[in-house]
């Protein structure tokens, strides 16, 4: 989990993503295990925010991967907008999410992003996201 802090600006209690499992200029995949602990489990479920949130940094800790690879800082994004938001099922504790996102367009500094989360192969959330880039 300390390879992942360094590819996106949030820390603890907020990190939503512990490993990138692919990415490239397109997709980013990522996984997260729902521990207890995380601060948006309630009654053993792992909340809305934080589906929202694990979209949001698998797509910085691709990016933020990419630009290290081509040595270059990393950039910090922002959510400009969520679009098409639908949350089929809300992960419990112990379940370990895989995320997908894939950038539908980038232009200038802003990317346009779609983005999946399952879980055991069942489609657990999906939406779109605006997502502002800076220098």
């Amino acid at each position: 989990m300390d390879d992942i802090l360094e590819l996106i600006p949030q820390r603890h209690p907020f990190v939503m993503v512990d490993n990138i499992l692919q990415s490239d200029e397109i997709i980013a995949r990522s996984s997260l295990l729902v521990r207890q602990d995380n601060i948006f489990v309630s009654n053993g479920e792992l909340g809305e925010p934080a589906l929202v949130e694990n979209i949001a940094q698998t797509a910085a800790a691709g990016m933020g991967l990419n630009s290290k690879a081509e040595n270059k800082p990393v950039s910090v994004g922002y959510i400009g907008a969520i679009s098409n938001l639908i949350i089929f099922a809300l992960p419990k504790v112990g379940d370990v999410l895989e995320t997908e996102i894939v950038t539908v367009n980038q232009v200038f500094n802003v990317s346009m992003i779609s983005g999946k989360i399952w879980c055991n192969q069942v489609l657990f959330a999906q939406c779109e996201m605006k997502i502002f880039i800076t220098q």
